[in-house]
This record gives C-alpha cells, structure tokens and sequence, in this order.
C-alpha cells in the first residue's frame, strides 16, 4: 500500500516551500492533494461479482460472497430462455432478495453446422426485448449487454463483420430505448488479446472499423464494457500493463477519450486466472493486488470474475465451483483477498 504519512509529509514541505518565496497556494489545490487517495481509489471490495451461465445458479453466488453488500452478477439470455418467463421472473426475485444487480448479456443460438453463434436479426433482438421489458427486475436501472466478443467469428455467425455489428448495437440500443423501461446499455466486449487473422480482428482494429462506419456509434451506449484478462493464458501478473492485460480496461477508456470525449464507466464483466500449477500458489495475492491497485479505480462499476460453475467443460480450470459443487481454489483465494482487503485501513 502507498505511504501516506510520507505522502502528507511531502506535502506538508512543498507548502512551506511555495511559502517561502511568496507563492500562494490554493486551497482547492491544497484540499484536493490530501484527499486524493479517496477522491481517485473510490472503490470497495464491493466491486467484486460473479459472471455466471444460467438463471438457477443465483443462490450459488452468496457462497462466494457472503456479506450483505449489493454485488453484480453477469449472465446470458439466449433466444432459447424466451419460453421460460417464469424461471426468469424467479432469477430476478431471487436476485433481489440476494441484493444481486444482474447484467444482462444477449445471445442467440450456437449453430453447430456454421461452429458459431447466430447473427440475431431485427426480430431476434425486438423478441429479447419485449422478454426482458416483461420481467420485474426490482431495480431502477437494468443493464444489457448487446452480444458478446464480437471481434471473434464463432461469436458471430463465422464472420468478421463490424460494420454490420454497428448497425445491430443501434438499432438494439434504439429499441430498447423504445420500451421505455429504463435500459441501460453497454456493447459487446472486445477480446483485448486477438490478433488480426482470419477468425479474429484485434480489438482497436474492429472498434475503428465500426466508428469510421458510424461516427456516433458509441453515443448509443451508456457504459462501456470489457474483458480485460491476465494474458497471456490467463496466467500472468496482475502487475503487467499491457492491453492484453488486466488493465486492458484502461487502454480501451483512453482510446474512447480520445474518439469521443465521453468519459465512460466501465464494467468488467470477464476476468480472472486459468487455476494451474503456475498460477494457484499465487491466486490470491494477484487477487489481492487487483483490488487495492486496478479494479480500485473509481471509473470501475463492476468486475465479475468467469466463472462461477464451468465443470465440467473447457472451463473448469476458471470455475469457483466444480462439477459437484464443492468449492475450488478460486473460491478461497477470492475470499483471502477480500479478507486482507478489507482489514487495511487507510
């Protein structure tokens, strides 16, 4: 952690400098100096949630987390929950009760002739809509996420197409906004580690493809959204900077600056350490530092680690459950570093 006594100190000598030789030194500059660990780390271990795959696994949540704060919780709906309204009315029931917010993420239909997921079409995405503008979600704001790492063909329908992704996010956006029930809505986030080849576009790549097609594309959304992993494998330092890293978040937010002049908030809504032989001695002391130096900047709403329950399956070794429910080594690794969060005082 910073040294703030020394930090105080340092002040304190460059006020009797400044002093000295007749400078006068604001008090708003003053004020905003001293309180500038709060004013710029706002965030609590609170930002932690979970991103979980289906609407049964609500309760599962409160395993991890067992306090009383609101957390966020990340999950799909795909074209297949349209005919479960009632299992869905209970997911948000449930969540409220939990003090979960969810978020929202559209999907359609994994195609197993193409080997990817659906183009949704307009009457895919109005359906999506009229579902989740039905629901009770026992909150004010309700947030969606339109589609998912877009910047992949097998995410969308085998191609690479962000032109056509652009004119999908507006339209999605403007309809929503037409149901006029408060939707809150951040784009489909980017894999921050693909390169350019014939399945995958890099990420800043796509996002200038879609603002050279529609200038104002982005002024459909209203947080951005991101999938900001320890790369490379999922097994590196938090303390890496890069955009394939865990402040990858950072990149894309400095980049939207400077194309749009918005300063977004942002959601993290995948993250997290493949559990390994290289990884798990470390897990949460990486959690730990994630906290008090990254996932602590104040533009982060929300940061939901993938994922709760992915075994058996290619994403067991993410997983904070396994496949008979007993608690993994991400588990307790989350819950140390929380604990050793929580008893810094600052």
């Amino acid at each position: 952690m910073p040294n703030y006594q020394s930090k105080l100190t340092h002040i304190a000598g460059i006020f009797r400098t400044y002093m000295s030789v007749g400078v006068g030194l604001s008090l708003w500059f003053l004020s905003a100096t001293l309180f500038w660990p709060s004013a710029a780390n706002a965030n609590t271990g609170n930002v932690l949630g979970m991103h979980i795959l289906h609407p049964g696994e609500i309760a599962d949540v409160r395993r991890v987390y067992t306090d009383e704060e609101w957390r966020y919780v990340t999950i799909p709906v795909t074209l297949d929950d349209l005919s479960k309204r009632t299992e869905w009315q209970q997911f948000f029931d449930e969540a409220y009760r939990l003090k979960l917010i969810p978020i929202v993420r559209l999907s359609t239909r994994f195609n197993p002739e193409i080997g990817a997921w659906e183009i949704p079409t307009r009457r895919d995405i109005t359906d999506l809509a009229r579902f989740l503008s039905s629901l009770d979600w026992r909150q004010d704001e309700k947030f969606v996420i339109v589609f998912n790492e877009v910047n992949h063909a097998k995410e969308w329908g085998n191609r690479l197409d962000p032109l056509l992704y652009a004119s999908i996010l507006r339209f999605t956006s403007d309809w929503f906004r037409s149901e006029e029930r408060n939707f809150r809505i951040l784009p489909a986030a980017m894999d921050l580690a693909a390169s350019n080849t014939a399945d995958t576009r890099e990420a800043f790549a796509y996002l200038e493809s879609m603002v050279h097609f529609d200038p104002d594309i982005f002024d459909t959304i209203d947080y951005w959204n991101s999938h900001s992993y320890p790369n490379p494998d999922f097994a590196a330092s938090p303390k890496r900077t890069g955009q394939n890293s865990l402040r990858g978040f950072l990149h894309e937010l400095t980049w939207l600056k400077n194309k749009t002049g918005y300063d977004f908030k942002v959601f993290i809504t995948e993250t997290g350490w493949a559990s390994s032989y290289l990884t798990n001695y470390y897990l949460s002391e990486y959690y730990l530092y994630a906290l008090r130096y990254i996932w602590i900047d104040s533009r982060v709403k929300a940061v939901t680690p993938f994922i709760m329950k992915g075994s058996p399956g290619p994403f067991a070794s993410f997983s904070f459950f396994d496949a008979s429910s007993n608690p993994t080594i991400q588990l307790f690794a989350v819950q140390k570093a929380l604990r050793a969060f929580d008893a810094v005082t600052f």
